[in-house]
């Protein structure tokens, strides 16, 4: 294949972009609400935190972790399951603690359905009901 891509740009920006969130460094922009901007600069943060990571886990430009991309896909869905998990139970954490943007529950929660989900996809399609696998 050919170089590697780069994704400690996008890792860095997004790291910033989402730590503003919990600053009052955020401009209040033509809609007068500084609270609007700091969320829309952090899900843009988050946007490239995850695209950080898909070329940092797939070492290829892309959005969408489709299974041809994934070297066990079979074992690894299990993984990607329990990190699904883990952030639905950090979610909750979150959504009750006053230190974080008041949102941050719900986009947290949004990850981690998704996360399960895609999961729960690639166990279906591997070793699940899904599989083409005859035994």
């Amino acid at each position: 294949m050919g170089a590697k891509t780069e994704w400690r740009v996008f890792a860095a920006i997004g790291a910033i972009l989402v730590a503003i969130t919990f600053t009052d460094l955020s401009p209040e922009g033509p809609w007068n609400d500084s609270t609007f901007t700091s969320g829309s600069l952090g899900l843009i943060g988050l946007m490239l935190l995850y695209l950080a990571w898909f070329r940092l886990t797939f070492e290829t430009n892309g959005v969408v972790p489709t299974m041809d991309l994934w070297k066990d896909p079979e074992g690894a869905s299990t993984t990607v399951i329990g990190v699904g998990l883990v952030i639905l139970g950090i979610a909750y954490a979150v959504g009750r603690i006053d230190f974080f943007p008041e949102p941050a529950g719900l986009i947290l929660s949004l990850i981690g359905l998704l996360t399960t989900t895609n999961g729960v996809y690639v166990w279906m399609s591997t070793a699940g009901p899904l599989s083409s696998e005859e035994e």
